[in-house]
């Protein structure tokens, strides 16, 4: 199986001053009000939005959350701040919403590192397997699978399926796949994907900056690898890892996930000191760091113009619509 080339973008954004921001967060308020539109971002877009969504009443969260808000809002319209995956989550599950983004060019390395005319072959080639795919991924792939999971519940929904006695089919990361397996013992078909944020953390890096801070709680994503992973006190979703930074006792911690997090963690633990994990080597540089390139691509400019002139709006044909619906359900069913 061929890994996917595609070409990562260099993190670009246009740094404003307090006033510029007080002034589109101003512009921006009237126009959510006009839309009857609500702001759904993820943890990992720049401060700035995370902070414009809740002060207008939306919501910061991880991709399952999201969705399940972007559900239950009163808005009609709903303006998904992350990438273009989670735009058509909260699409199949609203499906009478008007989802809108600030970019559709904000796309996921796991959700272009599964292509579905691919996938579709991998799957036959495994026909007797239960198919469960991470949240990271396309309505086309979504359709095609049974199961729909997070990174908070991929581990339980596995070992449940095996008390079932169910081979498995796991997609596209296949560092957070690995951990699994090495968890529950699984022996899962996985597919080669991987998050470019996530694969550049280095366990000889992590070691370096734990000598410096050894009071400090190493808390790791399972997107990342296995060198990581060993190192960690804490290894979880993102929500998992703003809980494990809230209720901990230890002042300082190493982050290996987005650093787009720290935004959440900064508000909930005030008075603690978090340390990004490294990404290289001495001297090294990266082009995806430790925040998503694409995240970034979400700004106040853009989401602007996106309510201005109802751009970028997300559709899902209505037959992948149905198809997807069913193992986003049952993933909503059992975490309920």
């Amino acid at each position: 199986m061929a890994k996917l080339d595609f070409e990562v973008p260099l993190h670009q954004s246009h740094a404003m001053d307090d006033e510029e921001i007080r002034a589109y967060k101003k512009r921006i308020l009237r126009l959510l009000k006009k839309h009857n539109a609500s702001i759904v971002a993820h943890y990992y877009t720049d401060d700035a939005i995370q902070e414009l969504a809740e002060e207008s009443g939306g919501f910061v969260s991880d991709s399952l959350e999201m969705a399940r808000f972007g559900a239950r809002s009163d808005a009609t319209t709903l303006i998904v701040a992350g990438v273009k995956f989670m735009g058509e989550t909260a699409k199949i599950l609203s499906p009478e919403k008007r989802i809108l983004m600030p970019t559709l060019e904000a796309t996921c390395s796991l959700d272009l590192g599964c292509p579905p005319e691919s996938f579709k072959i991998f799957c036959e080639s495994f026909s007797d397997h239960t198919v469960v795919v991470y949240a990271n991924t396309s309505a086309e792939i979504k359709a095609m699978a049974d199961w729909v999971v997070t990174s908070s519940i991929g581990l339980d929904v596995v070992e449940f399926l095996m008390g079932e006695g169910k081979p498995i089919i796991w997609a596209p990361d296949k560092f957070l796949g690995s951990y699994i397996n090495q968890q529950t013992g699984a022996n899962m078909r996985l597919w080669n994907g991987s998050c470019v944020v996530h694969e550049e953390f280095k366990a000889n890096g992590l070691k370096a900056i734990k000598s410096i801070h050894p009071d400090a709680a190493v808390l790791v994503h399972p997107e990342s690898p296995p060198g990581v992973i060993e190192l960690a006190d804490v290894v979880g979703s993102t929500t998992q890892i703003i809980r494990a930074a809230v209720d901990l006792p230890n002042k300082k911690f190493i982050v290996a996930t987005d650093t787009g997090i720290f935004h959440k963690m900064r508000s909930l633990a005030p008075g603690k000191i978090f340390i990004e994990a490294p990404t290289g080597g001495n001297g090294a540089t990266c082009r995806s760091c430790a925040h998503c390139p694409w995240m970034g691509m979400n700004t106040l400019v853009n989401l602007e113009n996106t309510l201005l002139h109802g751009l970028n709006e997300i559709n899902v044909p209505e037959n992948t619509r149905e198809k997807a619906m069913i193992p986003l359900q049952r993933m909503l069913d059992f975490q309920a």
